[in-house]
């Protein structure tokens, strides 16, 4: 296994299909079915940004799964201080190959850029029926320090 950042944005769309679809089918009411092109020109204009990075993960040359990470600058208020993170967009690992590792290896690579750029602080988010997602990241240790809650008006 080996994980290298990429500008490959079209790969990154491909990559992207099995959480877009996920997403889609949990959440059907806030994620339009999966668009090949249409995710392909949003990272094609995500792609450049100095704060971004992306990852693919590769297995004896086969693309398995991919990582959209931000390096986020949090500026001072009143209440709350200066800090970074490293913020986590997108995780994905293509089906057939989950629960193996693979998810593990570029969890730690992301670690290893907090590190490299002096950051102690790795964040994200998740949605709530994502079942799979909130058993990986307790795995990894990851702790709530936040909720995000709605409410549903009626029309």
């Amino acid at each position: 296994m080996k994980v290298k950042q990429t500008k490959d944005y079209e790969l990154l769309a491909k990559l992207n299909k099995p959480v877009h679809d996920l997403h889609h089918s949990l959440y059907p009411e806030y994620f339009e079915e999966y668009d090949y092109d249409v995710i392909k020109d949003t990272f094609k204009n995500q792609i450049d940004k100095d704060n971004f990075i992306f990852l693919i993960l590769e297995d004896e040359g086969e693309a398995v799964g991919f990582a959209w990470v931000e390096i986020r600058d949090y500026d001072r208020y009143p209440y709350k201080d200066t800090y970074q993170s490293v913020y986590v967009h997108q995780i994905s690992i293509n089906s057939e190959k989950r629960h193996s590792g693979y998810g593990t290896f570029l969890m730690d690579h992301i670690y290893q850029i907090a590190k490299d750029h002096n950051i102690d602080l790795v964040e994200l988010d998740y949605w709530v029926k994502n079942s799979n997602a909130a058993k990986f990241y307790q795995k990894h240790g990851f702790e709530l320090f936040r909720e995000m809650v709605f409410k549903k008006l009626e029309k």
